[in-house]
């Protein structure tokens, strides 16, 4: 019986000690509660309005848009010539340098001249010698004529002398061969560049016997102005491009590096094959450039743009602008209280940069170019482009200076 009221009192203290911290504990959430002006204001910082989204802004312009159909490309040569010695003999003189450009006829070496200059006095000598024999036996003619027109000599002795002479013609006209053929091979002991072009390495060296049957060429000569480009594009864009062939339209063709950073040449579309290549649906195409920067080497791989068409007063927006969703393509305009409305386009061409747009937009309305990810049609925007907000800036300025003015 003494231990009960010892219990009781243990629960009762226990129980007082639980309401006490209850009690602390609501002072607390009451004090650091906060009123209803700020938990509303800290409630849209989290979860509602942000207030303005940061942007930047690029305005629709109207300019020039080209239609351009690009492609892989190979730097191919027009002529390519192998220079070869047509004769056999010692090469005593190499009169280029590697790489160097030259003109066709520009003597390049030199092959001993000397066995082909005693070849030619040889045959001149034989022409000389059958040119007096041919002499000789003509005059012989005329005094048989004369002979047998008396009656003193036989009509065969007559026939024989002219026999005789026809003879020495025949002779004498292969002599004079011999002799064009000795100063020919005199002449192709000096090699002379066949076409205009640029040099390639040099494979023969002096001293080295050359000979008209040699595989290896002295040196190999492509020429590089004008150039030409082979490139292939599908067949569904080939339709365009012969329709404008069909209207006598110049194609421009520009020619780029492998990343398309810089613009090797400009050219112009010169031909096209007479046949689609049916394992990859397309038509190879070739391209002409006036090469004279040098800037184009055979065998190069290079990027083509061909031009098919340009619009001169076409509606241009950036790429980046256009967003694409269920409802097809849109932007989002911002108007001149920088609130955003959706406004859906139809996108005519588009390049990496550069779209043109054929309804939508206007030219001179702003479009968000960046900062798209939390806009909904009706929000607020703030431009942090500095440009931008002061060329957006500027008008409402020269209106309010105006408007001093005027006052």
């Amino acid at each position: 019986m003494s231990n009960v009221p010892s219990s009781a009192s243990n629960n009762s203290r226990q129980w007082l000690i639980g309401l006490t911290l209850l009690a602390v504990l609501l002072l607390l959430l009451w004090w650091f509660w906060p009123s209803k002006p700020q938990a509303q204001q800290m409630g849209r910082g989290r979860f509602g309005d942000m207030g303005p989204i940061p942007v930047r802004l690029a305005e629709v312009e109207q300019g020039e848009f080209a239609i351009e159909l690009k492609a892989l490309g190979t730097v191919t040569a027009y002529n390519t010539v192998n220079v070869r010695s047509r004769v056999d003999g010692e090469l005593v003189k190499v009169l280029f340098e590697e790489g160097q450009q030259v003109k066709a006829g520009d003597l390049l070496a030199v092959i001993d001249p000397r066995p082909y200059q005693v070849a030619l006095q040889q045959a001149q000598g034989a022409l000389q010698e059958n040119q007096a024999q041919l002499k000789n036996a003509e005059l012989d003619l005329q005094r048989y004529k004369g002979l047998y027109a008396e009656d003193s000599i036989a009509k065969q002795t007559l026939d024989t002398q002219q026999a005789l002479v026809n003879q020495y013609r025949g002779s004498l006209q292969s002599n004079q061969a011999d002799v064009a053929t000795a100063k020919l091979n005199l002449d192709f002991t000096q090699i002379r560049a066949p076409i205009a072009g640029r040099l390639g390495l040099r494979q023969l060296d002096i001293g080295n016997l050359v000979s008209g049957g040699d595989t290896t060429p002295l040196v190999v000569i492509t020429q590089t102005d004008p150039i030409s480009v082979i490139f292939t594009i599908p067949e569904g864009d080939l339709p365009a491009v012969l329709q404008r062939r069909r209207d006598g339209t110049t194609l421009a063709v520009e020619a780029w590096d492998r990343g398309e950073r810089l613009k090797l040449a400009e050219g112009v579309l010169e031909s096209l094959d007479n046949q689609i290549d049916t394992t990859t649906g397309t038509v190879k195409l070739k391209a002409r450039f006036d090469n004279a920067e040098q800037m184009l080497f055979p065998n190069q791989f290079v990027n083509v743009r061909l031009r098919v068409e340009t619009h001169q007063a076409a509606t241009i927006v950036p790429s980046a602008a256009v967003q694409f969703g269920t409802q097809g393509t849109f932007v989002y305009v911002v108007d001149d209280a920088n609130k955003v409305s959706i406004r859906p386009v139809s996108i005519a061409a588009s390049d990496a940069e550069r779209s043109m747009v054929s309804e939508g937009v206007q030219q001179g309305e702003r479009l968000v170019l960046e900062g798209t990810d939390r806009l909904r049609d009706g929000s607020e925007v703030e431009v942090v482009d500095p440009q931008t907000a002061q060329k957006a800036g500027e008008p409402r300025e020269s209106g309010r200076a105006g408007a001093r003015n005027d006052a």
